[in-house]
């Protein structure tokens, strides 16, 4: 089989996280810094200040609950700072007010922000300031990678953020084409082992042998293979499937990838996602197709 060119390098030069103060959201901040320190990337620490609950109570309320938030984020850079987590590492804190992802969105696109990392606590996804439902407006809207932390991720991230194992469900479609090659650079990057998962659901009848599926899938991406990679066919649900393999493999990065507004590499809705990302043993990274 011909050798394609090697995957393309990825470049973050800009991280974000979204901060609401809640344990789920602190265990995304340690994930963010380590990987803005890897990929020597400005790091931008986002709260915002919902306005839904002081639409009774006036402008002073609203100041008072942005100053409340401008001290609390001033005393968290403190202390992150006296224990060297941000050392060497540029960074922006931002406090803005109004619609929760409205407002990142804005930020997203004001600088360039290169991956979201958010933190979620299951099911009920963020817990304060909205953020749930921002969580799943992220999986909805948000054009660039992000890099969701759940509950039963790691709550410390690993050294300059290595993976050795890295998962990625694909069905081989147009539209994953982009998430297929952020795997392949990243188990590149990393030396990492990566397992390409196709879930066979209920009636379908593909079966596609290991070398066939190894051509097909350098031909999707234009790019070599790792080193270190393997084909794994399995029936079964979608999500559950995906979440089992990574709890028995112990995997450190699930990529998935996201169709335009609406779906995840299989026909499922961007709320399979949101139900990977939440409840993966891993962080999940989502790429839209465009």
């Amino acid at each position: 089989m011909p050798s394609g060119p090697p995957a393309t390098e990825i470049g973050i030069h800009r991280v974000l996280s979204a901060i609401d103060f809640s344990p789920s959201s602190i265990k995304a901040l340690n994930h963010a810094i380590e990987i803005a320190r890897s990929y020597n990337a400005k790091y931008y620490l986002v709260h915002v200040v919902s306005l839904t609950g002081y639409v009774m109570v006036g402008a002073d309320a609203v100041a008072a609950g942005i100053d409340s938030a401008c001290e609390e984020l001033r005393e968290l850079e403190q202390r992150l700072s006296r224990a060297g987590a941000l050392a060497g590492i540029a960074r922006e804190m931002l406090v803005c007010q109004g619609d929760v992802w409205q407002q990142l969105e804005q930020v997203v696109r004001e600088h360039q922000i290169d991956l979201i990392v958010l933190g979620t606590q299951g099911k009920a996804g963020l817990r304060k300031l909205a953020l749930g439902s921002v969580a799943e407006s992220v999986f909805q809207h948000a054009k660039c990678p992000v890099l969701t932390v759940g509950p039963c991720a790691p709550a410390d991230a690993p050294h300059s953020a290595r993976v050795s194992q890295i998962l990625y469900p694909t069905d081989l479609s147009p539209e994953s084409a982009k998430a297929a090659a952020y795997a392949v650079s990243l188990a590149h990057e990393h030396s990492a082992q990566l397992t390409i998962l196709h879930v066979q659901e209920k009636g379908e009848t593909t079966h596609v042998g290991e070398s066939e599926f190894a051509a097909r899938f350098q031909h999707h991406i234009s790019a070599d293979l790792p080193a270190n990679w393997s084909y794994l066919r399995q029936a079964g649900l979608v999500d559950q499937t995906i979440l089992s393999l990574a709890r028995e493999r112990h995997v450190g990065l699930i990529v998935l990838g996201l169709h335009s507004r609406r779906a995840f590499v299989h026909p499922h809705s961007w709320l399979h996602a949101y139900k990977i990302a939440s409840e993966a043993c891993c962080p999940v990274l989502t790429i839209r197709s465009n």
